[in-house]
């Protein structure tokens, strides 16, 4: 299982993230664009994801992704819930939530600077 503490330890490594709590969510965000938001009682964690993708997302494995609520099905976000998610999956999409958020000469600079696998 995923927590907000998991998701702590990547977010705080992206270059121009900052972390809020925000009526009572803890949301990740770079400049004034959230990445990354929890549900309150931190069960769901809602993720920048490009709009044409996310029904493909949300198909191929149900038991973990979901779909916003109907009033934020305008913005390029997804979900999942912290109990089936595991923590790759996380780390992947937490970095591309950031990817769409930040310049992209930022992201290549950042991804240039880690080590080699």
């Amino acid at each position: 299982m995923v927590t907000v503490e998991d998701v702590r330890e990547v977010a705080r490594r992206l270059p121009r993230t900052t972390e809020h709590l925000i009526h009572d969510r803890v949301k990740f965000r770079v400049g004034k664009i959230v990445y990354v938001a929890f549900s309150r009682d931190e069960e769901t964690m809602g993720f920048a994801f490009p709009r044409e993708e996310r029904e493909a997302l949300v198909a191929s494995q149900p038991t973990v992704f979901h779909l916003p609520g109907a009033t934020d099905l305008r913005f390029a976000w997804a979900q999942a819930w912290l109990a089936t998610l595991d923590h790759r999956q996380m780390h992947e999409l937490v970095t591309d939530a950031w990817r769409m958020v930040v310049p992209k000469r930022v992201s290549a600079a950042h991804v240039a600077a880690l080590p080699d696998p």
